[in-house]
């Protein structure tokens, strides 16, 4: 069954001539650029505060309340106004940051302010992201949805970078009051833009008003029933099996192993990184006939990349980063592109939740995994062994 046709509330230009897309998309990179920051301040901070075991705790305890409520967020994004959604947790985000700004300036930052930061911040998440997944349908055509995708997530990888370079030099110089109140500043600029200039050009059908676990049940039995849409959250959710544990942990066992040191692992991070913004920016100019098909193709090709990282000498390593970045960011966008233009307007937040709760999921599971197999076996074990899972 094709997903309902969208009205069309105000007149929409190609992507190419759409000034507003294009500022939402730099937005985007803004966004990203100022989370950099402000995640290389929170890890810093965490680990100069206190013992290494609760600064892990402290970085990774956003993760609690997001997987707690990003389904009930799912249902919101579905019911009601996403754009409202947006910019109110925008602003609960600016107020967290404000309030972690004027704490540092006054007293040291203790460990239950970072711990405060970061749940809060998982908290805001959990609603912000599947309300701002549904955008994309409400604001650019749906022939320009690989375009835009691949657009975002160029803007974000770039952003992402800028601001890891970016953080390490701030708050070195500034502290965790800098770099919160710079992050404070680019959560106000989205609060700005989406209050003024961001307004739907397309209506989405709203979900019945009912109890929230009625509706996050109506999402599961909506994936059940609507084989296309499964297929794209199965695979969407699962994207970062295979490549989670390589990035996080088997770089750096390679490196530590082989003497590249620290430098290695980021010279890895980088050719990664220009990878997928390759693979994306070509989705801007260039669209397959058959997206679906040539997003899966392009992960296939990270399989063997990972041998190349687990078993190859430093020159094949990098340019096996360069392979699975690029399969990342191209397939990514166009699989991306393929489930906003296929799935039930309706379902949109809700398949966007279970995407984010799959990955959320499952990417530290396969990192401990990973982990475990290359205490007890070879080094190259695990590569073979993951490189295996991503190509079925």
């Amino acid at each position: 069954m094709p997903p309902t046709e969208l009205e069309q509330l105000r007149p929409v230009p190609a992507f190419r001539r759409d000034r507003v897309a294009h500022a939402w998309v730099l937005m985007r990179g803004i966004g990203d650029a100022g989370d950099a920051i402000w995640s290389v301040a929170l890890a810093w901070t965490a680990v100069q505060t206190t013992t290494p075991a609760l600064a892990g705790l402290i970085v990774a305890a956003g993760s609690i309340p997001r997987a707690v409520a990003l389904l009930f967020g799912g249902v919101l994004a579905d019911r009601l106004d996403a754009r409202r959604i947006m910019l109110l947790f925008n602003i609960a985000r600016t107020a967290v940051l404000i309030t972690v700004a004027v704490w540092c300036v006054m007293t040291t930052p203790t460990m239950a302010v970072l711990l405060g930061a970061a749940l809060l911040f998982g908290l805001c998440d959990a609603f912000y992201d599947p309300a701002s997944g549904t955008i994309s349908r409400q604001l650019v055509r749906r022939a320009d949805l690989a375009a835009y995708t691949g657009a975002m997530q160029t803007a974000g990888r770039l952003g992402g970078m800028f601001g890891a370079a970016t953080g390490g030099v701030l708050i070195a110089q500034a502290g965790l009051a800098g770099s919160a109140a710079v992050n404070a500043v680019t959560f106000a600029v989205l609060v700005g833009f989406i209050a003024i200039w961001l307004r739907p050009r397309f209506a989405l059908p709203r979900a019945a008003r009912e109890p929230v676990l009625r509706g996050i049940t109506a999402g599961f039995v909506h994936l059940r029933e609507a084989p296309t849409t499964r297929a794209l959250v199965i695979a969407l959710g699962t994207l970062n099996v295979a490549i989670a544990p390589v990035l996080g942990v088997g770089v750096a066992l390679r490196a530590s192993a082989d003497g590249w040191g620290a430098e290695g692992v980021g010279f890895f991070g980088a050719a990664t990184g220009i990878g997928a913004a390759i693979g994306a920016a070509i989705v801007i100019r260039w669209r397959p006939r058959r997206e679906a098909f040539a997003g899966f193709l392009s992960f296939s090709l990270q399989g063997a990349a990972i041998v190349g990282v687990g078993l190859g000498p430093y020159w094949l390593v990098v340019i096996a980063g360069i392979v699975i970045g690029f399969g990342a960011g191209f397939g990514s966008v166009l699989l991306g592109a393929t489930f906003a233009g296929v799935t039930e307007p309706s379902f949109l937040g809700r398949m966007g939740s279970i995407i984010r709760l799959g990955d959320d999921s499952l990417r530290p599971l396969t990192t401990v995994a990973f982990g475990a197999l290359a205490t007890v076996t070879a080094l190259w074990v695990p590569f073979v062994s993951t490189a295996g899972r991503s190509r079925s």
